[in-house]
């Protein structure tokens, strides 16, 4: 008799453990709303319209907005998921948000491609204390300064308007200063600002790693890519002046540019399941491929989107 009550509480127990199993791959279904950074948005798209072919019963809305509205919108819980292109602040945190790390990319500095000393600037880059002297000291206003010759043309400097991580990866590597810190004409939106500076030839900007690079690789027309000088040797070197995705991405990889990030999705700890699902989706080996199709940001190693993975259960 012993023996027959352990065989059906085993029974019970498996069969119980296999309702559970069942409940946790039942298909997502229902609505899954993202919205915020610029530099994820390509992505999520994409993201987005995989995981709805994937699961037809799931309708996937992602906007743009800068990562301060993705943000705000996820701690109101006006979306599920909100894109943040900058680390989480311990605020946010206590607000009951659980950041998940999903991508990595970096900021670049951008010129008209007719400015009068680009030459100069491809052949010796820009040192970090001018990008200081520019964005946040604001003693740097002419080209001449930065050239060492003649043009005496003033720069004219452009920041972004809207809470982003661009900014603030900028503010950052600038000297740790907060976005609002920043010199410059605000101008909305990583569209808006690399628009500003195509038509101003003595302008100078930045912009997301998805913005300055074309789909096929090459810096979009209108603009170039300003060398850093990070080894602060007075000349660009090879692997400082950037022509093109490939070497900008070989740079991040091998920490020679300094000012990258990390991007984030922000999600209530209780999402709903269909958003989590989608998380689980983007950080999938079928979700990295996707990135690297996109070619608008970089994905994060197998082992962080594994520890993330965990951290999301």
């Amino acid at each position: 008799m012993k023996t027959l009550l352990r065989s059906l509480l085993a029974l019970l127990i498996f069969l119980g453990a296999g309702q559970v199993v069942f409940a946790e791959e039942k298909e997502p279904q229902g609505t899954v709303t993202l919205s915020g950074a610029w530099a994820i948005y390509p992505t999520a798209v994409a993201w987005g319209e995989s995981f709805q072919r994937k699961y037809p019963k799931v309708k996937v809305d992602v906007s743009a907005g800068g990562a301060g509205k993705g943000a705000a919108d996820a701690i109101s819980g006006l979306v599920d998921i909100g894109m943040v292109s900058r680390d989480p602040d311990p605020a946010e945190i206590k607000q009951g948000i659980l950041p998940v790390y999903v991508l990595h990319d970096a900021v670049f500095p951008v010129v008209n491609d007719k400015n009068p000393v680009l030459e100069d600037l491809l052949k010796k880059g820009i040192k970090r204390q001018s990008w200081i002297d520019l964005y946040v000291s604001g003693v740097v206003i002419l080209w001449d300064e930065i050239a060492g010759r003649g043009v005496n043309r003033k720069v004219h400097l452009y920041t972004r308007s809207d809470s982003c991580g661009a900014a603030a990866a900028w503010a950052k590597y600038t000297g740790n200063k907060k976005q609002e810190d920043l010199k410059g004409i605000g101008i909305y939106g990583d569209p808006g600002l690399l628009e500003a500076v195509k038509r101003d030839l003595v302008g100078v900007g930045y912009n997301n790693f998805s913005f300055v690079f074309t789909r096929e690789g090459s810096v979009v027309q209108g603009v170039r890519v300003v060398p850093i000088d990070s080894n602060e040797n007075g000349a660009a070197d090879p692997n400082e002046i950037l022509t093109n995705r490939q070497e900008a991405v070989e740079a991040i990889k091998k920490g020679i540019y300094p000012a990258t990030r990390k991007n984030f999705f922000f999600l209530k700890k209780e999402a709903s399941p269909a958003a989590k699902a989608f998380i689980r989706f983007a950080l999938s080996e079928e979700g990295t491929k996707i990135v690297d199709e996109v070619g608008t940001s970089l994905p994060i190693s197998k082992e962080d989107r594994e520890a993330e993975l965990k951290n999301l259960e």
